[in-house]
């Protein structure tokens, strides 16, 4: 973890959202450091993706207060959005352009000029080992291939924060350990990693995570905290009494 523990990238104070007679989210806090790799956990339902939304500046929150990068969501949501990156759940890559095209797609929306969208595209490809596929379609390639692109399109500006909502659904456990290799890299570079997983094996990866139930963080920590908090041998079984309504 390349972390400033005095600096942190993402302040959350009772945020909530409110959809007519039912609370998505219910007032939570937290923070995230720089560089942190920060796991956010929660079954469906629970609220997370609402809570995204609002993070990333696509949703006004009801009540709270939240700064990403700096930037208050209630005020300045569109600078969130050029100082973040986002992987969704489904994959944002155009499976009719080739694997260079995305890229180049991509660097150009975030602002890139020319020069620094071709260095960008050659460095990411080598990185990943991809540079013979790059005039390849998309659609051609393999779940774990498009999973690590899609990765790289979102950060290729060198965002300070990146969301990553389940990258790793559907790929087999080599190419999940390979992502998961990825976002180490990404956040020893200083960018601080915000990812949400139903894996929980995946989450004693992260430097800390929390923990959603019904719309409220029930816990929040570093994975061994919890499992000494809670007695469990893993993070699974801390989610599963949590889930239960289990006490410590």
């Amino acid at each position: 973890m390349n972390v400033n523990s005095n600096a942190s990238i993402i302040e959350v104070q009772d945020l909530t959202r409110v959809f007519g007679n039912f609370t998505a989210v219910d007032r939570i806090s937290f923070e995230v450091r720089r560089g942190e790799i920060f796991g956010f956990l929660g079954a469906n339902g629970a609220g997370k993706t609402t809570a995204i939304r609002m993070l990333t500046g696509l949703l006004i929150p009801t009540s709270g207060r939240a700064e990403v990068a700096g930037f208050d969501v209630f005020t300045h949501p569109e600078s969130i959005k050029k100082n973040i990156g986002y992987m969704s759940q489904k994959f944002s890559l155009f499976n009719d352009l080739t694997v260079f095209e995305n890229l180049r797609f991509y660097g150009g929306i975030y602002g890139l000029s020319t020069r620094d969208i071709r260095h960008k595209t050659d460095e990411l490809l080598e990185r990943l080992d991809l540079a013979g596929v790059r005039d390849r379609l998309i659609r051609d390639l393999p779940l774990g291939w498009k999973q690590k692109l899609a990765f790289s399109t979102a950060v290729i500006h060198e965002p300070a924060i990146v969301f990553l909502d389940e990258p790793t659904g559907g790929v087999d456990p080599i190419t999940r350990r390979q992502f998961w290799d990825l976002m180490y890299e990404t956040a020893d570079r200083g960018t601080t990693v915000f990812v949400t997983t139903h894996y929980m094996d995946e989450a004693e990866y992260c430097d800390r995570v929390s923990i959603m139930v019904d719309g409220r963080i029930d816990a929040l920590g570093t994975p061994a905290g919890l499992r000494k908090t809670y007695g469990a041998k893993n993070v699974d079984e801390v989610f599963v009494k949590l889930a239960r309504g289990g006490s410590v």
